[in-house]
C-alpha cells in the first residue's frame, strides 16, 4: 500500500509549497489575477441562474361538441367565440403597441445622446 501513503496531505502541502516557491513573483500575481476572475464569473452566473422559473407548458384544452348540433347551435357559439376572440386580440395589439411606444422613446433618447 505504498501508494497510499503518498497521499498524505502534508506531502501535498509541502509539494504545493514547493511548487509556489519555484515561481516567480509575477507568475504568482497572474495566478491570483485569473483565479479572481474566474470566481467573478463563476459567481455571476450562479447569482443570473438562481432566479428562473419553472417552465410550466401552456396547456390548451380542446372543447368536445356532440356530433349531432344543428347550423343554428354552431352559428350561434361561433358569434360567442368569435366575440371572446375579438377581445383577447384586441388586449395583445394594446400590449403590442405599448412595447413598440416603450421602445421608441427608449430609441429617441438614445438618438438624442448621439447613440
Amino acid at each position: 500500500m505504498q501508494f497510499f501513503s503518498r497521499l498524505s496531505p502534508v506531502r501535498a502541502y509541502q509539494d504545493l509549497r514547493r511548487f509556489f516557491g519555484a515561481r516567480q513573483p509575477y507568475e504568482l500575481g497572474f495566478l491570483l489575477l485569473a483565479m479572481i476572475v474566474t470566481t467573478f464569473f463563476v459567481y455571476a452566473f450562479a447569482r443570473e441562474g438562481g432566479g428562473t422559473e419553472e417552465y410550466r407548458p401552456d396547456i390548451i384544452y380542446v372543447e368536445q361538441y356532440r356530433l349531432d348540433r344543428t347550423d343554428a347551435e354552431i352559428v350561434a357559439q361561433q358569434k360567442i367565440d368569435g366575440a371572446a376572440k375579438a377581445k383577447l386580440l384586441a388586449e395583445r395589439r394594446r400590449l403590442e403597441l405599448e412595447r413598440q411606444a416603450s421602445f421608441k422613446r427608449l430609441d429617441d433618447k438614445l438618438k438624442s445622446v448621439g447613440l
